[in-house]
């Protein structure tokens, strides 16, 4: 992992892996744009420090592990897992956990992330959602 833009990413997942959300947005450009599976985008730091935040209170032990990492310059290309359990009330319950092959792009500017775009099935976590909105019925 000597490629700097490399050493940047994996310090974000790192991150991601705690559920920190300072210290993800600390890694971020003030514009830091995000990109999810479904293309949804969100823009800037403030927006994704809340966005992590509410998002490691559905998932919270939310983790990515990286098995392949490619860079090209400021891009750096990661493939692995994303994993975790779905939680609408802050329990985990091993029925609620899910697991799916993830790449990620990741955009490195003066050793920021600039950009961050995820690839992944979401179905895994939209069937423990469902399954939870369809129990509280």
């Amino acid at each position: 992992m000597s490629d700097p833009a490399i050493a940047v990413a994996h310090a974000f997942i790192r991150a991601i892996n705690r559920q920190d959300p300072e210290a993800i947005a600390n890694l971020m450009t003030s514009q830091h744009r995000f990109t999810d599976s479904l293309g949804n985008v969100f823009q800037s730091r403030e927006a994704m420090r809340e966005g992590w935040t509410a998002y490691f209170r559905s998932v919270p032990d939310y983790s990515l592990a990286i098995e392949e990492s490619y860079a090209e310059g400021p891009t750096v290309v990661m493939l692995g897992v994303a994993q975790g359990t779905y939680s609408s009330d802050g329990t985990l319950q091993e029925e609620n956990r899910w697991k799916t092959p993830v790449a990620l792009r990741a955009l490195v500017e003066d050793g920021l992330i600039a950009e961050w775009q995820v690839y992944a099935d979401n179905e895994p976590i939209r069937e423990k959602m469902r399954r939870a909105v369809s129990a509280k019925s």
